[in-house]
């Protein structure tokens, strides 16, 4: 038995390897590469800590190379979905007993042996899976994922360690409960770091969890499963399930012991789920916790003191980068006609020099977009804006999927601040541009705090103080996550927590200790060491 208080190791952050020329990880990467393709993988579902499978077999493929298959996995149905939580109800004692250093322990673990053994074979199945280069794998599925880890340690450590006060003769104790039931995770296809902690912040704080990923993004989720299991996490504390949405949704939502939701994905599906929550409210046994980051409709605005060339950068950056498939990218930019020359020739000679291919080819820039539905849509948007009067394309607009889901980053300029692609959420590789009169800033800061139902990030140029502080005001709840001189894309664990509202979400800032604050249940404990033993109080001594 424990008998002393631990100290944990303090965190830092990840140091993001660069895979140079020559570099000896860009070799092991090479090698990687070449072992996995080559191996016809078939992936589990991890149920009780065992690996389930079905008669129902779904191929994959990579999205660049959509020919070659990966290998496949084995969906499962409701059956697996009610074994999956029953494993976790019968895994939740005994872990929600596990003293809180332990279940440290095993993500410190966890970080280390992603940071080392794993590292490769993370970064190469989000690479082959999500079709993300290798700097784009190496930010989110190690180094963020590293820090998720090793923060949430910290934040949960600093959690436990407040407490109330006691005066004299109470001891006054704050214990931190897991969540008196389940925790259901569903995770996107865009960040392996998201799905992987969606289901183990919960499980940090002692909840036991039945995780279902978005299938594009199963492979790695695979690899996830098998770190945690490396790292010792015990059977059924985490249950990974590839079931249907519905299917899932129609047995969990309706479970009396289902305690919370850690989502992330659209707007739309949140909606529904929340929607579902409330409709069986009476049959659960504890008001569920709910937490999701969804859509985004992400703003670059620049002012006429900003630097040109910074802005342009920011915008082929956070526009382009994982071919704009991240909630956060810049999908919206407004620029003073006075930029606007300059702005543009760098944005194009930059869109120029960017190379488009699969990620196995680490000079591409520019990889595939994750399915066919989600290249059917993009490019819907890119083939109406040809047929506009109130856009035109400047830059991209061509799209192929003969050998993957191909889409050129795409820059729409267009006349109407309130233009469709201004406006929708579009997750792909599309900037729309909007020119505005110089002399109308605030005015055009109003349009774009107005312009969308979402709030997630934006980022502002200027080196007028007195711009920043303007802008700073008028779109202060127009983005959870808020830059300056700087694009709207890249949050990093322990310096910006991330997350927004309105309808991008329930804000509860993952990468901090908010988060983790919502899967824990308080119950305070007060001990009287020396109890009354007469009822009366003095008051009562004299009339």
């Amino acid at each position: 038995m424990a008998n002393a208080t631990f100290d944990i190791p303090i965190a830092v952050n990840e140091p993001v390897l660069s895979y140079a020329p020559g570099s000896p990880e860009k070799a092991v990467i090479k090698a990687t590469l070449e072992r996995m393709k080559s191996e016809n993988i078939e992936i589990p579902m991890f149920i009780g800590g065992k690996r389930v499978k079905t008669k129902n077999k779904v191929n994959i493929y990579p999205p660049h190379d959509i020919k070659n298959k990966l290998g496949c996995f084995y969906k499962g149905n409701g059956t697996h979905v009610k074994s999956a939580i029953n494993a976790a109800l019968a895994a939740k004692e005994q872990w929600a007993d596990t003293p809180w250093e332990e279940r440290a322990a095993i993500f410190l673990k966890a970080a280390d042996l992603l940071a080392g053994p794993y590292r490769a074979k993370m970064n190469v199945a989000t690479m082959l899976g999500q079709s993300k280069n290798i700097f784009q794998a190496e930010v989110d599925a190690v180094a963020e994922l590293c820090d998720f880890f090793r923060y949430n340690v910290q934040y949960m450590a600093q959690i436990y360690s407040e407490q109330p006060e006691s005066p004299a003769g109470i001891w006054n104790r704050m214990e931190h409960r897991p969540l008196e039931g389940f925790v259901f995770a569903i995770t996107p296809f865009n960040f392996t770091s998201i799905a992987a902690n969606l289901c183990a912040a919960p499980a940090m704080l002692g909840n036991t969890v039945v995780w279902k990923p978005a299938e594009t993004q199963i492979y790695s989720a695979m690899v996830i499963m098998e770190l945690f299991e490396e790292a010792g996490l015990p059977a059924g504390v985490i249950n990974l399930v590839y079931a249907d949405g519905p299917v899932a949704g129609d047995i969990i939502f309706k479970h009396k012991a289902f305690a919370g939701l850690h989502f992330t994905g659209s707007t739309k599906v949140f909606n529904l789920l929340w929607k579902t929550i409330g409709n069986n409210i009476a049959n659960y046994n504890t008001y569920p916790r709910i937490v999701g980051e969804t859509g985004g409709k992400d703003f670059v605005v620049a002012h006429s003191s900003a630097n040109a060339k910074a802005v342009a950068t920011a915008l082929s950056r956070g526009a382009f980068e994982f071919q704009g498939q991240k909630c956060s990218a810049a999908s919206r930019a407004y620029i003073p006609k006075n930029l606007w020359k300059n702005v543009k020739k760098y944005l194009l000679a930059d869109l120029a020099s960017m190379k488009m291919g699969s990620p196995e080819d680490f000079t591409n820039f520019i990889n595939a977009v994750i399915d066919e539905a989600s290249y059917n849509k993009i490019t819907k948007y890119i083939a109406d804006t040809k047929k506009s009067k109130k856009a035109e394309i400047i830059a991209g607009g061509k799209y192929s999927k003969t050998e993957g889901y191909f889409i050129e980053p795409t820059v729409i300029l267009t006349t109407d601040p309130k233009y469709t692609t201004m406006c929708q959420e579009i997750f792909g590789p599309v900037l729309t541009i909007y020119v505005y009169d110089t002399a109308k800033y605030e005015e055009t800061l109003a349009v774009v705090d107005s312009t969308s139902e979402y709030a997630l990030t934006g980022a502002i140029f200027a080196k007028d103080r007195n711009a920043i502080i303007t802008a700073t005001r008028i779109l202060r709840n127009s983005a959870g996550n808020f830059y300056i001189n700087d694009k709207p894309t890249g949050a990093v664990v322990g310096q910006q927590p991330f997350g927004g509202a309105r309808r991008s979400g329930t804000n509860d800032k993952a990468g901090s200790i908010l988060n983790l604050l919502r899967w824990i249940s308080p119950r305070t404990i007060k001990e009287n060491f020396v109890p009354a033993l007469d009822y009366r109080y003095p008051f009562l001594e004299e009339k």
